[in-house]
């Protein structure tokens, strides 16, 4: 016996859920995160290389498309002088910074027994970072000054007998600075990946009779690569952005290629400014394709 069911006058339809075809639902999900980056990254690249082919002169820019801003930057020697000194402070830094930030973030993996503690310490480590950039930086000038601290102990201990010049305003307290601002960006990758390193493979080596050296070089350097891979691209790309540290601890005696855009901005030259911004994007993306070619950082990210 078959029942018909008839709805009453009050009683509503049943709904009817759409479904969207699989290939339009991840489109749809992606989209917020595809107007975010559109809106904030991808536009104003497109800005920057449009007006990077502008005209311009003392007062006002002129919308034109031409290519000496790329001539100028591309074609002087002073231009390449300033490229060479930038990377020259990039490899600097990014070698200090992966030698400190390598070993301090091995002790708070493998010698720091408890989880707590070594929460503690990665903190300790954060606590520089409480305070700005430019405090932190301009902190060394008292430390490394003609009359500072060790400048004068220095002389007090006879080592010396007036104060060294090269502590200040040099290379050396541009490539000491960004170290200090910068390293931390080296451990916290480093130490993440560390972090993850199964204990039993280490164990496993030594009761093979492998040597701590051994164990080092053959067992957590290669597990650790994608972790000094994203600090690298954290320390280089800081480190060539960054003005204000090579102009304050150089005493304006050394050039960076953002210190060089900086100046061409206060000059109201923005479409030059733009042009050394395009060649520096270029440059930072060829060493980031590069480093991305070595190691494999998917699954750190």
């Amino acid at each position: 016996m078959t029942t018909v069911r008839f709805l009453g006058i009050g009683e509503p339809k049943p709904k009817r859920s759409i479904r969207l075809p699989l290939w339009l639902v991840s489109y749809v999900q992606a989209m917020p995160l595809t107007l975010v980056l559109g809106a904030f990254l991808l536009l104003p690249l497109i800005m920057i290389i449009t007006v990077s082919f502008w005209d311009y002169d003392f007062a006002q820019m002129y919308p034109d498309f031409v290519t000496f801003n790329y001539t100028e930057t591309l074609g002087s020697w002073v231009t390449w002088k300033i490229y060479y000194n930038t990377l020259r402070y990039a490899f600097l830094v990014w070698a200090i910074t992966l030698f400190i930030g390598f070993w301090v973030a091995y002790f708070l993996a493998f010698h720091i027994r408890t989880s707590a503690m070594q929460m503690v310490l990665f903190l300790v480590c954060t606590v520089p970072f409480l305070t700005s950039n430019i405090i932190r930086m301009i902190s060394w000038i008292p430390v490394l000054g003609r009359n500072g601290l060790i400048n004068t102990a220095l002389i007090n201990s006879g080592a010396v007998s007036e104060p060294v010049e090269w502590l200040l305003y040099s290379d050396f307290a541009v490539v000491l600075a960004m170290v200090h601002l910068y390293t931390l960006f080296m451990v916290t990758p480093i130490f993440n990946t560390l972090m993850r390193i199964d204990k039993s493979l280490v164990e496993a080596a030594r009761d093979a009779g492998a040597s701590s050296w051994q164990v080092l070089t053959n067992v957590i350097l290669p597990l650790a690569k994608p972790g000094m891979a994203i600090g690298t691209i954290f320390v280089v790309t800081l480190v060539m952005a960054d003005f204000s540290t090579v102009q304050v601890m150089s005493g304006g005696q050394s050039a960076s290629v953002a210190l060089m855009m900086k100046n061409q901005m206060s000059l109201l030259q923005y479409p030059a400014a733009a042009a050394n911004a395009v060649v520096l994007l270029v440059l930072v993306l060829l060493m980031v394709a590069g480093i991305l070619r070595i190691v494999d950082i998917r699954k750190e990210l």
